[in-house]
């Protein structure tokens, strides 16, 4: 009888993973990572909204080096969890030669396959110090603008001649450039073999595969990707369909998301931005939001548009909102961006209207949480934090702080800072959505 009731510990030792003390952890595991059941985010089995911001340049900090800066990566990180921003959409690196007009420095992919081992450093030491907060981060491969090298720099490596600059060449040069990306395959090659390094990396900081660590909350295809022609609309669908598919391949644990911004950036065809978000791999729907650049707003009188500003949000907004829940997947605004009250690029200039608009889709944001909607959050453009412009130029220049406003823009256009009241705005609600 002795040896029946030994056996039979044994025997619930090994079913239980006791061996040792450690338990089984696959399912605390799989608990910990963000999911998406009928039209919700869960995250450890209860609903997930959250506020956020665009931190593009989070891992730059992360390295050691030049372009490094810890101490201020966690100063912002500490900051950010303080007053309830714990969403960040991140860059993940960008591509190519470094000094290239408008384009972020450093690179993290110098040549195709070839890294720049400091910034993987840094992205290794930027996840790790999310973990320790219980932050998460949607990390993006691929970028339809020059600011990062995207699409343009993989047609260059593929051996389309040399990248065209908006800044330098023109929009019309960089337009007809770019739109080539979708005839290009071995682009979509490169692209491939990029996302399969990164996803299959190790964080050597917490021994974590990239592939099982559940601060991240999702990958993303590319920042805002577009057909970039009417002609290419049937191309693109195949496209993020099959770098969709293939992502999922390699990690069945993440969410996958394309970085859209809606309609505005499927050609302005509604349905094309539905039948690529009703995929099977597309795990939940994004958009984005611009009022200065899609003229709802005049820089002029930001005020006194204001109204009608906010007005083409609500219809932009409940468009897609409608189409999220018939799909029954949540829907993310993960950019919106709105200036200083008079268009200026520096910090005495108040943020009165900027406050109002973030209010007013906050407020929308809060709604929805109380009611179990499908709005479940959104990722301001972008963090400033304690980054500071420049003086005396407008545009960044090596040695300058990072901020939200990548390096085609005036940098201060729409960073929001420590000092901004934008902050306090942003903390009232998220104390609200965790009450």
């Amino acid at each position: 009888m002795l040896r029946f009731y030994f056996n039979l510990f044994l025997l619930i030792c090994v079913t239980t993973a006791c061996s040792g003390g450690k338990k089984d952890n696959s399912s605390t595991l799989s608990d910990g990572f963000i999911k998406v059941e009928n039209g919700q985010f869960l995250l450890k089995g209860e609903p997930y909204y959250f506020i956020g911001t665009n931190f593009w340049y989070g891992p730059i900090l992360g390295s050691q080096g030049q372009f490094g800066d810890r101490d201020r990566l966690t100063r912002e990180l500490d900051f950010m969890k303080a007053n309830g921003i714990t969403n960040l959409r991140v860059l993940i690196g960008a591509d190519g030669p470094d000094g290239v007009p408008s384009k972020v420095m450093p690179a993290l992919q110098k040549t195709p396959g070839v890294y720049k081992r400091e910034l993987l450093d840094g992205l290794n030491f930027f996840m790790n110090e999310l973990a320790e907060r219980d932050m998460y981060a949607v990390l993006y491969f691929t970028n339809t603008w020059e600011w990062s090298g995207g699409y343009a720099q993989y047609l260059n490596w593929a051996g389309h001649g040399p990248v065209a600059i908006p800044s330098v060449d023109g929009w019309d040069a960089f337009s007809n450039y770019v739109s080539s990306y979708f005839e290009c395959d071995s682009c979509v090659t490169l692209l491939k073999d990029h996302i399969t390094h990164i996803i299959s990396r190790t964080n050597f900081y917490n021994n974590r595969k990239y592939s099982e660590d559940p601060n991240i909350m999702s990958w993303q295809i590319a920042n805002e990707p577009r057909p970039m022609g009417a002609q290419n609309k049937e191309a693109y669908e195949a496209w993020i369909k099959d770098i969709a598919a293939h992502i999922k391949k390699l990690d069945a644990n993440h969410l996958v998301s394309t970085g859209s911004e809606g309609e505005a950036g499927s050609e302005e065809d509604f349905d094309l931005y539905a039948r690529v978000h009703a995929d099977r791999n597309i795990d939940y729907l994004t958009i984005h939001i611009w009022p200065k650049n899609w003229s709802w707003i005049q820089p002029d009188n930001i005020g006194g548009t204001l109204p009608q500003a906010i007005q083409a949000t609500d219809e932009y907004m409940n468009k897609h909102i409608a189409l999220s829940k018939e799909l029954r997947k949540p829907v993310i605004l993960e950019e919106f961006g709105f200036p200083r009250d008079n268009h200026q690029y520096v910090l005495s200039d108040p943020t009165v209207y900027r406050d109002q608009y973030y209010q007013h889709v906050l407020e929308r944001l809060l709604q929805s949480f109380w009611e179990n909607d499908v709005f479940a959050g959104c990722n301001f453009w972008a963090w400033g934090g304690f980054a500071r412009p420049a003086e005396d130029h407008i545009f960044w220049q090596v040695g300058d702080d990072y901020m939200g406003d990548p390096a085609q823009e005036e940098q201060g256009l729409n960073s929001v800072f420590d000092t901004d009241q934008t902050i306090a705005v942003i903390r009232e609600y998220a104390r609200q959505l965790h009450k």
